[in-house]
């Protein structure tokens, strides 16, 4: 491996892409700790300390931002934004017969999806920008769950122009980090966005390790051995494919026999990825928000705040478990059409061997489909309890590195990396990475 690392630099072409992309982090990094014009940081500070520690309702979204957002910087929303937009598109694609058809009209229809993404995330970095705003000016500590007079505000001044330049400043914020993830996709190595995912939740490993420290050495150590088997486990997972093999049938074309090879369609044990986790997360979190904002004392806010405000109570661990459960069916039968699978072997003249083409196939792969789906789910509510399991046990907090979407993204985006460099380095007649 270290090897291998040595050749890639020793390549110009490869060595420059690769210090882009190195450039390109550190500068989404430091713009993470530049303060937000009209914040307070040492407000902020203050109302962080108050609240002492992550809250589960902004977990996820500051484990994206790297930090970001519960320190208002100008990164603060991060790539949540995106993230949302590309999702919503995804789905869309289904219901809106516009969309499928620019989804089948090759390069073409994609840089037009592309360009539908890029307005829908201005415009959510919009709405939420105005949100983040609001509740840094008006009730901060409500955001945060502490009491008023722990963090009455974080701004130093509250009008109208510096609150609309504060808008202005974070949306433009997620423009740049929209514009720098192109920049690395297009000239660098990899995947921008998801490099710049994998940046922001790296940056936050070592403080969430080194803070279980306090429970002492002995759970310290005992969690980063049982961290290093859970990544290697995920690496495992990451990499399992059920193959449906494939039979080309044979044809005469003038004097030449075509075709009767052999090949499979590989289906992926986790094929929702981490879209379930980030489902269910925000959805939990929809309860606890409106009761903060609404201030209600009824029985149903007093069961949201006892049940629901705290990820290590069982009642959340199950509905969380649930809900992992039920958006990954719901993700891969809305991404994964085994009809249209089966017309397009069809078309290409291949069929599933002791199987019909036509429907019996369809049929077929939708059973095949189902039962991986059914391990996969399963395997991402456990991933998804590890943080939970370990916040109980250890007191980590929630967003715990070696597990749910943190250990999902780390894991993925790494593994594809690697084997995009290793890719060119095989162009250059080097041994990769991958042996």
């Amino acid at each position: 491996m270290l090897s291998a690392f040595g050749r890639a630099f020793q390549t110009p072409d490869l060595r420059k892409k690769i210090l882009f992309t190195l450039a390109i982090m550190a500068i989404f990094r430091l713009g993470s700790h530049i303060p937000t014009p009209g914040i307070d940081y040492n407000l902020v500070a203050q109302c962080q300390k108050a609240a002492g520690g992550e809250q589960t309702l902004l977990g996820l979204a500051n484990l994206f931002s790297g930090g970001a957002l519960l320190q208002l910087s100008i990164f603060a929303l991060g790539i949540m934004p995106y993230i949302t937009a590309s999702i919503i598109i995804q789905l869309l694609t289904v219901v809106i017969p516009r969309f499928e058809q620019l989804k089948k009209e090759g390069q073409a229809g994609q840089t037009k999806m592309t360009q539908y993404t890029r307005y829908l995330t201005i415009g959510l970095a919009l709405l939420q920008s105005s949100t983040l705003v609001a509740g840094a000016t008006a009730a901060p500590y409500r955001l945060l769950g502490v009491s008023p007079s722990a963090c009455p505000t974080v701004t130093t001044d509250d009008n109208i122009p510096t609150l609309v330049i504060m808008v202005l400043v974070l949306t433009a914020g997620t423009g740049l980090i929209m514009w720098l993830a192109e920049q690395v996709t297009e000239r660098g190595v990899g995947n921008g966005m998801s490099l710049l995912m994998l940046t922001a939740i790296a940056a936050r490993v070592p403080g969430s390790i080194w803070s279980i420290r306090s429970q002492g050495w002995g759970k310290f150590a005992l969690v980063v051995v049982m961290g290093l088997a859970i990544t290697v486990a995920v690496v495992f997972v990451e990499n399992c494919f059920r193959r449906i093999p494939v039979q080309y049938a044979k044809r005469m074309i003038g004097r030449r026999m075509y075709g009767g090879t052999s090949t499979y369609i590989p289906l992926k044990l986790n094929m929702a990825n981490v879209i379930p986790i980030i489902f269910a997360s925000s959805l939990l979190s929809l309860p606890v928000m409106i009761t903060q904002f609404a201030g209600s004392q009824s029985g149903w806010s007093q069961w949201v705040a006892e049940y629901l405000a705290r990820g290590d109570t069982p009642t959340y661990m199950a509905i969380y478990t649930v809900l992992v459960v039920f958006f990954t069916f719901f993700y891969v039968s809305i991404t994964y059409q085994p009809d249209e699978v089966a017309d397009n072997l069809k078309q290409s003249g291949s069929f599933i061997p002791g199987v019909r083409a036509g429907s019996a196939t369809a049929k077929y792969i939708n059973y095949v489909l189902t039962r991986v789906t059914v391990v996969g789910a399963l395997y991402l509510a456990v991933l998804a309890l590890i943080p939970l399991i370990a916040l109980a046990l250890v007191g980590a907090n929630s967003n715990f590195p070696f597990g749910g979407a943190s250990i999902l993204i780390l894991v993925g985006v790494g593994l594809e990396t690697v084997k995009q460099i290793d890719s060119k380095l095989q162009q250059h007649h080097y041994e990769g990475f991958l042996r």
